[in-house]
């Protein structure tokens, strides 16, 4: 060998006619069996090729290749071997000057026939798979190192190496789930375990994919998978699309994903447990490139999750009405479970994606999910909702309204119109959203998330009574200017919605531990003086609602409201800090404690606790009462005429459309007669509500047109002008004598009364003379209607 060696490297021109000569003895030792022969032979060609590298070793190559596909032929697993590490230790070779006639699709055949070896005993099994893995290496490794490298990545010569490489990977993961996490193997064992070496192949593999020729390499991926139905259960394919995620440039990811999103819709028809499947891995690749840059499939990732998630619904919608007894119904029940599984798959995903993505880009996620979220009524979803039903639209709305909150979790915005936009917060706060006791909670979560700028909801989860605010140690800042903005133009509506949910018929122990956060979060983020007295007014109107019971809600309810009011106003007397108001809310739970305990939240929401029979009849001490309060306020500085207006909500035009039963079913006319000054200890809200049920029809609307608009409108006119007066003036005789008293301490007027009922009304001012205005014949003199 050396004078051979000397010989060729002496006179280079001589090494084809060596090589062909090499190659022809072992041709023929080959074919009569001669290992040694054969061994000796591919030595001495192995030896040449290391020590020669001049441009004349191009026909000897071809000679060296010839003879390792002989051996790769032969059935001899030993020759097989032989023949992968003579090809390997080429691989290894840098060759001057690029070769462009030689191909290779013969070897990634016959490696990638090698890794798939089924030879009976398990040593050779594993030898040769192990040998078909370190030749696909080689060639990677010499085809991605030549200028021709780009063949290697066509489809027909990927759609061999990488199922190869998953084969052996998988063989291994399953053996590995039996017995646990291996550990993490030394230089011999990546050598000796056909799974650390084909991984690290696949690896190597990905890590050289270019833009051009990245979803050549995934595509198989998915093809192996659905093959060896590998998506349920996925512990192999989230584990595959983890190293390919990890192995990939990082500004290729978002090709991953795209593929993913492709493949998932393509199998939108299989098995929820495929689909589910599909989406963690989804999930784990998300995971992954959110933390880089994912570019322009932001919104197709969304788009892709929602319309998915939709489509689950409404599979799950038609098993429900396709189910039918027996067997079928059992099948339907649990098809609807693993829907279920498919739709919090990917409310996670949502989630997890959403979360990891920056400021900016949540917000528009945020919109973007919201107008998808179906809302009775109105045209401004996005979402197909036809074949869903009510059924499954209540359901779609819960799906989404979940994949918001998770969204949401852990977004700080610096103001709070950032967060909450009129064009968010209007069909967040949409009354198509109270029909459910349910989505009114995942409401009012997503709110939470959005106003707890300073992490203070979870001192302030359930609702109970703080013996001392301070120890909690709430985090909060002086209110900025946009903020009290913010409050001003959309305060009514948030305190309009946590009103009517206080009131629903199918609240839980959830629903009013809620609502307490969000008026304990308003105060925190928002409130200055101004919305403190809002609240309070709200509060008391709360209390007085449940006194009174015009909504017929049962005793738990009224009770439940009653124990709310008390845990908020006993938060918010602490923390504005007004010892007078302080000392009243502390004296009233107290009396509350050994009179009333029903009416506190430890003791309604417990199990088994006692209801009273009516509240009419209660002592006038258990109640917060507006005079004290105002008296207490008022002493501190605090604007407190507002408190003797009484709150109430305001009925929107979406009210008429909305199918729920609210404030709208009945028309009530609500005359707020305001009193000369703060009545003593007068319990029952200063509002009287006249409801006439011949009405009903007047504003329902049952077609939304505007012709039948306009009619309902001229009806009601007509009833009120036409409906006997004596049903108004009951209701209001017992206070009329404070209506000249208060219109002339708010407007500083002289009211001079009408010498006869049908006469006319003078108004005058220290500046002016009013028109006279007529008062309409009636038998109430002393009453006067404006």
């Amino acid at each position: 060998m050396e004078k051979l060696t000397f010989y060729a490297v002496s006179a280079p021109e001589k090494l084809d006619r060596i090589g062909s000569y090499l190659a022809e003895r072992l041709s023929r030792d080959v074919v009569r069996h001669r290992s040694g022969y054969v061994l000796i032979a591919m030595e001495a060609l192995d030896q040449l090729l290391m020590a020669c590298h001049s441009q004349s070793i191009k026909p000897f190559v071809e000679s060296f290749l010839h003879m390792v596909a002989k051996l790769l032929e032969s059935g001899e697993p030993k020759l097989q071997v032989l023949g992968t590490n003579s090809f390997v230790k080429f691989a290894n070779i840098e060759e001057d000057t690029p070769s462009y006639h030689r191909r290779y699709d013969f070897f990634v055949s016959r490696f990638s026939a090698m890794c798939h070896s089924c030879h009976s005993d398990p040593e050779i099994r594993t030898e040769i798979r192990i040998a078909g893995i370190r030749g696909i290496q080689g060639v990677v490794r010499k085809t991605v190192n030549d200028e021709l490298r780009a063949t290697i990545w066509e489809p027909q010569h990927m759609d061999k190496i990488v199922p190869s490489l998953l084969f052996n990977m998988q063989k291994i993961e399953e053996v590995d789930s039996r017995t646990g996490p291996p550990p993490s193997p030394s230089a011999a064992d990546k050598e000796e375990n056909p799974a650390v070496l084909a991984e690290n192949c696949f690896r190597e593999l990905l890590g050289r994919a270019t833009f051009g020729n990245m979803n050549n390499a995934v595509r198989p991926v998915f093809a192996h998978l659905d093959h060896h139905k590998l998506w349920d259960p996925n512990e192999f394919a989230v584990h595959c699309f983890k190293i390919i995620m990890y192995s990939i440039q990082a500004q290729y990811s978002h090709h991953v994903i795209q593929e993913i999103l492709g493949h998932l819709d393509a199998r939108k028809k299989d098995s929820p447990r495929v689909r589910a499947g599909i989406i963690q891995v989804l999930l784990e690749a998300v995971a992954i490139a959110a933390k880089g840059s994912i570019g322009p499939t932001v919104l197709e990732v969304f788009n892709t999750l929602l319309k998915h998630l939709r489509l689950s619904v409404e599979f799950e919608a038609n098993d429900l009405q396709g189910g039918s007894v027996g067997s079928t119904n059992l099948n339907s029940s649990s098809k609807d479970n693993d829907e279920k599984i498919v739709q919090n798959a990917i409310i996670q995903t949502i989630g997890f994606f959403g979360s990891n993505l920056p400021d900016y880009q949540r917000s528009e996620i945020m919109m973007f999910i919201m107008g998808r979220v179906p809302v009775f009524g109105t045209s401004t979803h996005t979402l197909d909702i036809s074949q869903l039903g009510d059924l499954g639209t209540r359901r779609i709305q819960i799906m989404l309204l979940r994949s918001l909150l998770m969204v949401t979790s852990g977004y700080k915005a610096k103001t709070i119109v950032t967060a909450l936009p009129g064009s968010f917060l209007d069909p967040l706060l949409s009354p198509s959203l109270m029909e459910d006791y349910e989505l009114r909670q995942l409401v009012l979560e997503v709110m939470h998330n959005l106003m707890d700028r300073h992490d203070n909801r979870a001192k302030l989860r359930g609702i109970r009574i703080i013996p001392d605010v301070a120890d909690l140690k709430i985090k909060r800042e002086k209110i900025c200017r946009q903020d009290t903005s913010f409050m001003k133009k959309n305060g009514q509506q948030l305190y309009r919605h946590i009103y009517l949910g206080c009131k629903e018929e199918d609240n839980v122990q959830k629903n009013y531990e809620l609502l307490y956060t969000s008026l304990a979060l308003i105060t925190i983020e928002l409130a200055n003086e101004d919305v403190v007295i809002d609240l309070i007014r709200l509060a008391i109107a709360l209390q007085d609602s449940a006194i009174i019971n015009e909504d017929n809600l049962p005793m738990f309810h009224r009770c439940g409201i009653m124990a709310l009011v008390a845990a908020y106003l006993n938060f918010v007397s602490q923390m504005i800090a007004v010892p007078a108001f302080c000392q009243h809310v502390s004296k009233v739970i107290e009396i509350r404690t050994m009179e009333a305990p029903y009416f506190l939240p430890e003791h309604i929401f417990r199990d088994k606790c006692m209801l009273p029979k009516s509240l009419e009849k209660h002592d006038k001490n258990l109640y917060f009462l507006t005079n004290k309060i105002a008296e207490s306020l008022g002493g501190s500085g605090y604007s407190v005429e507002r408190l003797s207006v009484p709150y109430v909500p305001q009925v929107t035009d979406e009210d008429r459309l909305s199918r729920r039963k609210s404030i709208v079913d009945t028309v009530s006319i609500q005359v707020d007669i305001l009193p000369n000054s703060i009545p003593s200890d007068d319990v029952v809200s200063n509002t009287e509500e006249i409801t006439f049920e011949a009405l009903k029809k007047a504003i329902v609307d049952t077609s939304g047109t505007e012709e039948q608009e306009k009619e309902k409108r001229r009806l009601v006119i007509e009833k009120f002008q036409k409906a006997p007066f004596e049903e108004i003036a009951a209701q209001c005789e017992s206070k009329a004598n404070l209506l000249h008293d208060r219109l002339a301490q708010i407007l500083e007027l002289t009211i001079r009364p009408p010498p006869s009922p049908s006469g006319t009304l003078t108004i005058t001012s220290g500046h002016a003379q009013y028109q006279s205005i007529p008062v309409y014949e009636m038998k109430f003199p002393d009453l006067c209607v404006y």
